[in-house]
């Protein structure tokens, strides 16, 4: 191990010798430039020590000039020549030098004459050789320039003080004016003096922060330069190792190197740290063979062993092992790649699972290869079709399918597949013994790297219960499933399949749209399983009347629509609803119950009455709801005229929407008449809409509409407060109190709220119950069922008594008329208009009057309009009566005024009075 450590350390000294070479000439250069920097520096001191002993001289020559043109001493002169020869020598040489060509060697004598340092002459030399016009340096040669002429001319006037003095002397006057001349030069010497020394200490700290700056840009150049180099190379040097190490850790198998001879680890790649969940330290020294749950002993060097690596929490990973021999220095060394085989593994899993399963699936299976030729199929293939996988062995699967036209497969499929897209459909398959199936069948292909085929796979499924259901499915979309017919969307669509075909061969086509008469009263006294009883019954009427090309539906509760095809014109069509109209009359036997019913029918042909399907029953609808409003138990031709009836009922519906809120509604008085003593005992309470355009419209054609809309409620409840607010009106004008009849409709008396809202409009009024009296139809309260005696008990609780309207022209239950609120009954006009001459009329009166009478009630005749019936109805017993006999309906205060004949007398009434004279 020494060995090798010497190895690599020698080749790392020689790598670092360029750093340290680059190091020394670093240090070199930065020595260089503070040498260089220090003698500029020098030079710099020499400018400014020659400018203070050339500022010394001049001050001191002046002075020494002044004192010998006073005194003409020969020291002063001496003393004044001395300074002078010094300013001379420096001009001279600053002369010789801006000439260009000069003997260096003068200069420099000229410039020791001057006292001028000597280490800083040759930088003064250099600087104002080539570098005379650098700034500061240039101001300061301007103001060194200026001044020559003026120390000349201190030399001129040395001359001629000294030739005065050597005559007659000096007189005052020359004196003083020698002495002006001195003392003007010298003002004028003095500030260049300044300039010079100032400009020269400016350029002296110019050149230092240039020097500066380059000393420091130099020495940071040369770092970096020196940095760079140490990068480089010691990544050259780290180079070797850390692409070995990063190659170690970053490969994807583990790695482990092993010590041959004591079997322990000496070092370990990181994803060996990650299976494992140990530390690579904590790794190294262990025994190789820990790291696995099977021994490893025997395994041959570059033989591939599987095994399981432990990992942490007793994770065992599945791994494959293969080893080599190399050596480190003089030491043996095994190197283990361990690579993860899960995937591997898992991948063997899941093919053994798919096997399985699809081995198992109901889908059959087929795998063939490129041309087609069954290679294996799974049991459901055998299970379905009873071939086995070596009965197909060598043939091709699509030879025993065929299409649902018993064609063989187009090629086209097999171009589509080849194209990269899978095909999918109905086939019919042929099995074992010969028979045929119906088979979804669906087939793609597996391809190699070059996209060619290698082999199909088919998955199929029989189809056959799939299909039957399919066709339940579709039989139930387009017939009703209670009847068996066919539903409206399919009757419209045969319907214009006939129309086609008459347009084509200029026949007609009739729709006869029927709906049975009552029938919601029907299947509301008995129950609903009763009502589509009997409505399969009718639905099997109507088929038996009818040919085989003509259609029955069903499309919508107790509504019925036949089309008849082929028919020369539409009338044609009248014998054949002629016979449903007398078929649909008959008793049905449902149950143990025995039902009669009628139906009214309405018929639209084509083309007189409409070209297409949905006109043609809208049409009959039409016309079938003329015959139910006219008469019932009939049939009517379609005309244009019904739907002008139609749209005005739409109309007539919108605007009745706004007839609450527009207070149009307004209530008449019809008089109930004692016929013992003609005395008025009570009034019904009768609604009238008054229409801002129409005039008056009656009950009879907007009631329908109202209860159509669900508006029957809000209008009830309406006459109901109006009611109760006119009888306190009466009351507080001293109106004999009176009893007053509401109708109620059957919606409202059904409400949860209804009793409530009467109790509560009462209390509002402070109104008696007696004042009130609660007229139903015996059919509403048929409708109701087992509520109706809920609401009668707790009506006869409050006190409110309630008349049974309409008596006898509908459903009856006798039941009815022993609930406890009962208390009326009122026989309806239908009985009274042929009395007494009729006798099933009579005979009808007098058996109400009978059981009446017997049950404890009071009868009420509606419609008495002559003294006869009058006097029957006297003399059978009955105890009131109404009509136009004793009084159309008046208005509330006609009312009052009949029964307050103090009050004032209304012009405008005409008011019949009561009881009728007889003659």
């Amino acid at each position: 191990m020494r060995n090798a450590q010497t190895t690599l350390q020698r080749p790392l000294s020689r790598r670092l010798m360029p750093l340290v070479y680059a190091l020394v000439a670093m240090v070199g250069l930065i020595l260089a430039l503070t040498w260089g920097a220090l003698q500029v520096q020098i030079t710099l001191a020499g400018f400014l020590n020659g400018e203070s002993l050339w500022s010394k001289a001049q001050k001191q020559s002046v002075i020494d000039l002044d004192a010998y043109a006073v005194s003409g001493e020969a020291a002063d002169l001496a003393s004044f020549r001395r300074n002078y020869v010094i300013l001379d020598s420096d001009r001279w040489a600053r002369d010789a030098i801006a000439s260009g060509s000069f003997d260096h060697e003068k200069v420099v004598q000229a410039f020791k004459r001057g006292s001028v340092i000597p280490a800083a002459i040759p930088g003064m030399i250099f600087i104002l050789d080539h570098f005379p016009a650098a700034p500061h340096i240039n101001e300061a040669l301007r103001a060194w320039y200026s001044t020559d002429d003026a120390i000349a001319e201190l030399a001129d006037i040395a001359r001629q003080v000294q030739a005065a003095h050597a005559g007659t002397g000096l007189s005052n006057v020359e004196l003083t004016r020698q002495r002006d001349r001195i003392y003007t030069l010298n003002s004028y010497i003095g500030p260049r003096t300044n300039i010079f020394s100032v400009e020269i200490a400016r350029g002296a700290s110019w050149v230092s922060e240039i020097l500066f700056g380059s000393v420091l840009g130099a020495a940071c150049i040369a770092m970096l330069l020196w940095l760079r180099m140490a990068r480089r190379i010691l990544a050259s040097v780290r180079g070797t190792e850390e692409r070995y190490r990063l190659l170690f850790d970053s490969a994807a198998d583990a790695i482990v190197m092993v010590d041959e001879t004591t079997g322990r680890i000496l070092d370990v790649n990181r994803t060996v740290s990650t299976w494992t969940g140990r530390d690579a330290n904590e790794l190294i020294g262990d025994r190789f063979v820990h790291l696995f749950v099977q021994s490893i002993s025997g395994q041959q060097a570059g033989r591939a062993a599987t095994n399981a690596l432990l990992g942490l929490g007793g994770i065992k990973r599945p791994v494959e092992t293969q080893t080599s021999l190399a050596t480190w220095g003089d030491l043996p060394v095994r190197q283990a790649i361990i690579r993860d085989i899960s995937e591997r593994v898992a991948i063997e899993q899941e093919r053994r699972v798919a096997a399985e399963a699809l081995a198992s699936i109901v889908e059959g299976v087929i795998i063939a290869d490129a041309d087609r030729r069954v290679i294996s199929t799974n049991a459901a293939h055998t299970d379905i079709t009873g071939f086995t996988c070596q009965a197909l062995q060598g043939r091709r699967f699509d030879d025993s399918r065929r299409l649902p036209d018993g064609k063989p497969l187009p090629k086209s499929i097999w171009e589509d597949i080849a194209a990269g897209r899978n095909w999918l459909g109905e086939v019919q398959s042929i099995r074992s013994d010969g028979s045929s199936y119906p088979e979804h069948l669906s087939i793609s292909a597996i391809r190699d790297t070059d996209n060619q085929v290698l082999y199909f796979v088919a998955v199929f499924t029989n189809i056959h219960e799939a299909k039957l259901h399919q066709h339940r499915l579709e039989h139930l979309a387009r017939h009703d499933p209670l009847t068996g017919l066919v539903n409206r969307a399919e009757f419209e669509r045969r319907c214009s399949d006939a129309i086609a075909i008459a347009e084509r061969e200029r026949l007609a086509v009739v729709v006869l749209f029927i709906d049975l008469d009552a029938f919601k009263i029907v299947n509301d006294s008995y129950s609903h399983a009763i009502g589509d009883r009997l409505l399969v019954k009718v639905a099997d009427r109507i088929s038996r009347q009818l040919s085989e090309s003509d259609v029955v539906g069903r499309i919508g509760g107790d509504e019925f629509t036949v089309l008849i095809n082929r028919l020369s014109l539409r009338e044609d069509a009248r014998a054949i609803v002629n016979r449903l109209l007398a078929t649909l009359s008959e008793p049905l036997i449902v149950d143990d119950y025995e039902v009669v019913l009628s139906a009214s029918i309405g018929v639209a042909g084509y083309p007189l009455d409409g070209i297409d399907s949905a006109t043609l029953i809208a049409n009959a609808d039409a016309a079938m709801y003329t015959a139910k409003t006219e008469e019932r138990n009939t049939f009517r031709f379609y005309t244009p005229m019904m739907h002008a009836d139609t749209r005005r009922r739409l109309q007539l519906a919108s605007e009745l929407r706004q007839a609450l809120s527009r207070n149009e509604f307004h209530l008449l008085y019809q008089p109930s008449i004692e016929l013992r003593t003609g005395r008025i005992v009570a009034v019904e309470a009768l609604l009238r809409w008054q229409h801002p355009e129409r005039g008056e419209v009656l009950p009879g054609e907007f009631i329908p509409v109202a209860e159509s809309l669900g508006m029957i409620r809000r209008i009830d409840e309406w006459v109901m407060q109006a009611v109760c607010a006119q009888i306190q009106v009466w009351d507080l004008a001293g109106m004999p109190p009176i009893r007053v009849a509401v109708n109620i409709s059957a919606r409202w008396f059904g409400h949860p709220a209804f009793v409530d809202g009467v109790s509560r409009t009462l209390q509002s009024r402070q109104l008696s119950p007696k004042r009130l009296l609660l007229e139903i139809t015996e059919s509403a309260m048929l409708r109701l069922g087992d509520d109706t005696e809920r609401t009668m008990r707790t009506l006869h609780g409050l006190g409110i008594d309630v008349a049974v309207d309409d008596f006898g022209t509908g459903y009856s239950s006798m039941a009815y008329l022993k609930l406890p609120a009962v208390a009326y009954l009122k026989i309806d006009r239908s009985f009274v208009t042929g009395l007494p001459g009729n006798v099933n009329d009579a005979a009808i009166a007098e058996a109400m009057l009978a059981m009446s009478k017997s049950l404890g009630l009071i009868t009420i005749a509606e419609g008495i309009e002559t003294e006869a019936q009058h006097d029957f109805l006297l003399r059978a017993g009955c105890a009131e009566g109404q009509g136009y006999l004793y009084s159309y309906p008046l208005k509330a205060d006609e009312i009052l005024h009949l029964l307050c004949p103090n009050q004032p007398q209304l012009p405008v009434s005409k008011l019949r009075l009561v009881p009728p004279k007889r003659s």
